[in-house]
């Protein structure tokens, strides 16, 4: 990270897999580093208080308020953000669930829930419907009341499970018939 004469600081990272740099000055905060200088908005921006979960983005795989950290902060690190879930315009495992059951409306918190269940997801294998909305309680959704939410990161979870852990038992044994 350097100065510019303007006193603006080049912030160079890992954004989505590909290395980005701009210019910002040192009171910036990342969320709008990431959607006015380079574009990202995926990132909401919604209270700016760290409150709402919004602006939620991935900083060296750690769920983070964008709005709370400044892009200087940012400078070498690894981010991501919603942007990063989707490949080759195909939706993950995640964004399909969050579909399938509704877990969003006007759109507006969903970035940021999916960031954070991204993370919840890879720390929690199989995780207790108390433990999705403990995690969730960081995020706030005037519109869908969190249970197509909820229902969405549990099929997830219960499926990622067992891909790893391969068939059950009576799995094996209702194929074999």
């Amino acid at each position: 990270m350097h100065l510019k004469a303007d006193m603006r600081c080049r912030v160079t990272f890992t954004l989505n897999g590909r290395e980005c740099s701009g210019y910002a000055e040192p009171r910036t905060q990342l969320s709008d580093f990431l959607r006015h200088e380079l574009g990202a908005t995926g990132t909401r921006v919604g209270c700016e208080h760290g409150v709402c979960g919004a602006c939620t983005v991935l900083v060296d795989g750690r769920a983070s308020r964008s709005c709370l950290m400044l892009a200087v902060q940012a400078d070498g690190k690894q981010l991501q953000t919603v942007e990063s879930l989707a490949c080759d315009e195909t939706l993950n495992d995640l964004q399909q669930a969050f579909r399938k059951h509704h877990a969003l409306q006007c759109g507006f918190c969903t970035a940021g829930i999916l960031m954070s269940s991204t993370e919840f997801l890879a720390n929690v294998s199989n995780p207790s419907e108390a433990q999705v909305r403990d995690m969730l309680s960081g995020h706030l959704c005037r519109c869908t009341g969190y249970t197509g939410i909820v229902n969405a990161i549990l099929e997830v979870a219960e499926k990622r499970s067992c891909e790893i852990s391969g068939p059950t038992i009576e799995e094996q044994e209702n194929n074999n018939v």
